[in-house]
């Protein structure tokens, strides 16, 4: 079964990845912006790492990644943007609009199935979607920290860690692995059990209920929680189909 990967942090750590207040505009460069002093000759210098996205809401977000997606099941990556200026770009601050919370199944590589680049997303993955304080505290970061409009619970298509967790249920065997396997079975088993009864394929039943449970954790949150109430962030539940690569909003 896939192994839980989720970055343990402190508060003061996370606090340290925040981005340093924009630098100090000087008046030489107030006066190159209105136009008053000619620009300095050389290569044009990447865009600003300060200027935040466009997008200003949950809705945009949503909208912005779904075409991204679209993007990508066509096969026309276009807005994936890795190269050197972009790196010199988000070096010194980073805007994100979004906070996704994944899989940490191979198949599934956020930044490419949304055709985003570099500063783009917040990227939190686990086996299943499982949260632990990391994990959680992680999604928190993304939403308070870097002020992400939109939060998205990535669900996805044959997930192993829950097809582990089937498997582990109806051996009535917690895990036969040592290590912190057996936790990821212990937290994605409630989704199993509630489709037990359920028509269907049972896997896939339980991812949907599985993102669903994660979802409903989260708004626990008292840091989430609030900011979603206020109508600073959006919640959303999705689904990857590997075969397709196409996401669906649940």
């Amino acid at each position: 079964m896939l192994g839980l990967l989720a970055a343990g942090a402190t508060g003061a750590v996370l606090t340290g990845c925040a981005d340093d207040a924009s630098p100090e505009v000087t008046p030489a460069a107030e006066q190159i912006a209105g136009g008053t002093l000619p620009p300095t000759t050389g290569p044009t210098p990447p865009a600003s790492p300060s200027a935040p996205s466009a997008v200003v809401d949950g809705n945009q977000a949503m909208r912005r990644l779904l075409e991204g997606n679209a993007r990508f099941v066509a096969g026309r990556d276009e807005e994936l943007d890795e190269g050197i200026a972009r790196r010199v770009a988000v070096s010194k601050a980073q805007h994100p609009f979004a906070t996704v919370l994944g899989c940490v199944d191979s198949r599934v590589p956020i930044e490419l199935v949304f055709d985003q680049g570099l500063g783009d997303l917040v990227v939190v993955r686990s086996a299943g979607e499982a949260l632990d304080h990391s994990v959680t505290g992680s999604v928190e970061f993304g939403v308070a920290e870097l002020h992400t409009p939109l939060l998205v619970v990535l669900g996805h298509q044959r997930c192993g860690a829950l097809d582990a967790t089937i498997k582990a249920l109806d051996s009535e065997q917690r895990t036969a692995e040592a290590g912190e396997l057996g936790y990821i079975v212990d937290t994605l088993a409630p989704a199993v059990r509630q489709v037990a009864r359920k028509p269907g394929d049972r896997l896939t039943n339980a991812v949907h209920a599985n993102v669903d449970l994660v979802l409903a954790k989260l708004r626990q949150s008292p840091v989430i929680g609030p900011l979603e109430k206020s109508g600073k962030v959006k919640l959303v539940g999705a689904y990857y189909e590997l075969d397709t690569g196409k996401v669906h909003v649940s």
